[in-house]
């Protein structure tokens, strides 16, 4: 994973024996993160989601696409932020975090209000989406297409596979689009999630043996006495 904290592996050291690290480190490569890019299609895969299956007039629609944007938004604020306040890129990764915990809700209340099934841990289907490492929401929609004509179902919107003589009630099957799409989401918004963990600790760590920026301007002004 690339730059877990939102800055190392950016800063570097120039050639040479001396650091080249400022006062202020490189930092903003939020660009490069994994977090970023799954949060980021998080967000469009939630806008496409909410604008087919949710009431356009509902709160909760806004809610879920503010809840992904957030998330998104965190993540850069919190690595532009890092050159000068290790504490901020902290905070602000956690709102990430929290903000994807939120979204993460409500897709579960979104089939349980349904009466639609959410897919279990060991669902095969989880780890085949993984595997897919889709990049654009366009390419969601191709593996739910996918994982649709496979069920050999007929939906609704006049998308459907071949029928199989499958026992599924027909309400089941009207909602077999909005059912696999919420359970996609649920499964990237997983990987942003752990990815997440793993940047909050790389952080912490970091913090805790760096220290932030009153730190390092402290030890440049007592260098610069030494000097003198």
């Amino acid at each position: 994973m690339s730059g877990q904290n939102g800055h190392r592996g950016q800063g570097g050291r120039e050639t040479g024996s001396k650091p080249a690290e400022g006062l202020i480190p490189k930092h903003g490569g939020y660009r490069n993160l994994k977090s970023f890019q799954v949060a980021q299609l998080v967000y469009d895969v939630t806008v496409r989601f909410c604008d087919r299956y949710v009431d356009k007039f509902s709160r909760t629609k806004d809610q879920m696409v503010q809840a992904a944007r957030s998330g998104v938004q965190n993540i850069a604020e919190g690595s532009k932020a890092s050159g000068t306040s290790k504490k901020t890129e902290l905070k602000l990764t956690n709102v990430a975090r929290a903000s994807l915990e939120e979204l993460r809700l409500d897709y579960e209340d979104f089939l349980r209000q349904r009466g639609l099934r959410q897919w279990k841990r060991e669902n095969p289907r989880r780890t085949a989406l993984i595997n897919r490492r889709c990049a654009t929401a366009d390419e969601v929609a191709h593996w739910v297409k996918e994982v649709h004509e496979k069920s050999g179902l007929h939906g609704q919107n006049g998308h459907g596979g071949q029928s199989t003589g499958s026992t599924m009630s027909t309400e089941s099957i009207k909602s077999t689009y909005s059912e696999i799409g919420a359970n996609a989401a649920l499964v990237l918004i997983a990987v942003a999630c752990s990815l997440l963990d793993r940047q909050l600790a790389s952080q912490a760590e970091a913090f805790e043996k760096e220290g932030g920026f009153t730190e390092r301007l402290y030890q440049r002004r007592v260098q610069a006495r030494r000097k003198r």
